[in-house]
């Protein structure tokens, strides 16, 4: 019965018991003409009493119930995994402890409604990246199917646009594939000593006839080409080079430049990639490295890539603990930017 009393009762109850003494020491006073002292002993007797009144109905009835609730905070705690267990506290404690767990629980719902959002749209973007493809491969295969295999002219021509379509889906599955495996196995990273500028000149080198298409010149900038001495995975970070080297061809302008040069930073370096193509708009920039994000879609697809090469990019330089950023100006051009270390201990 006492058990379940509710706050409102539990109020009433202690502001009876407190009139009652309250009365019974006016009563007391008044018929004995009792003498200052003893009113005001009277006076303290009641003040303990109300105290004592107090002190176990907040007890056994307020503050049980807080610690109940503490408990169930306590278990939840437990059971994700947190240190933790229930102990008789103060109600300041509590107190703190519960305001403490409550904006901890407010940040965690905040981030998987986040993860969420994220989640959401990159289910859509790579639903949207592949249908794009397999659509086109339908419609020049039914229309090969339905005569146009007899023209050859027609055959020729959609089986080469039919072949392109191919080769972009298997770009963006083996991309995927790498970000996956990226993400998985963050720590196989197999770091070894080599001369950036040597890794710098091969990339130059191997992208001269691809740049040559649009006139592009691929060069090492004067006064920054010293051969720095990195701890890498070589592999991974020519891959990362070959990336930002093809997207400032790809999105470059004709006849236009595009310049790698290295900066020394203490324990690292700095290694940065510059086109003077037409720029990216401020707002894209903290969007440039999310997945399948274009700047614009259609001339994005049209001049080919899965719209995954800069995520890739930025996880493999997470990886070695270091940075990737990017700067750009609407008509000037886009630098992009990425660190390493010289130090062995630093991955």
């Amino acid at each position: 019965m006492y058990k379940n009393i509710s706050i409102r009762q539990l109020a009433l109850i202690l502001t009876g018991v407190v009139m009652m003494l309250v009365t019974t020491i006016v009563t007391v006073v008044k018929n004995y003409n009792l003498e200052l002292i003893y009113i005001v002993l009277g006076i303290s007797v009641i003040g303990l009493l109300s105290f004592g009144l107090f002190y176990f109905f907040l007890s056994a009835f307020v503050f049980r119930r807080i610690k109940l609730i503490y408990k169930i905070i306590s278990d939840t705690k437990r059971n994700a995994g947190e240190a933790n267990t229930f102990e008789a506290k103060s109600i300041e404690e509590v107190g703190s402890e519960v305001q403490e767990w409550a904006q901890n629980t407010s940040k965690e719902i905040i981030s998987l409604k986040s993860l969420e959002d994220y989640r959401r749209n990159y289910l859509g973007n790579v639903s949207h990246e592949l249908k794009t493809p397999i659509m086109s491969l339908q419609g020049y295969l039914h229309t090969l199917l339905d005569g146009g295999m007899y023209d050859k002219k027609v055959l020729k021509k959609y089986l080469k646009r039919a072949a392109k379509n191919v080769d972009r889906l298997d770009s963006i599955i083996n991309d995927l594939d790498a970000i996956n495996k990226l993400e998985d196995e963050s720590s196989n990273i197999r770091p070894a000593r080599f001369n950036i500028m040597d890794l710098i000149q091969e990339t130059i080198d191997d992208l001269s006839v691809f740049a040559k298409e649009k006139e592009i010149t691929l060069s090492v900038k004067e006064g920054a080409n010293t051969g720095f001495t990195v701890f890498a995975d070589i592999d991974k970070i020519s891959q990362v080079l070959n990336n930002l080297v093809i997207n400032s061809i790809r999105y470059g302008v004709e006849k236009g430049e595009t310049k790698i040069g290295v900066y020394a930073l203490d324990e690292d370096v700095l290694v940065e990639v510059t086109d003077d193509g037409p720029g990216i708009e401020e707002q894209h920039l903290k969007f440039l490295f999310d997945r399948f994000y274009r700047v614009d879609p259609s001339r994005s697809r049209e001049l080919g890539g899965s719209g995954l090469g800069l995520s890739i990019a930025k996880h493999i330089i997470e990886a070695h603990n270091q940075t990737i950023s990017v700067r750009s100006s609407v008509g000037v051009g886009t630098t992009f930017g990425f660190t390493l270390s010289r130090n062995a201990d630093s991955i």
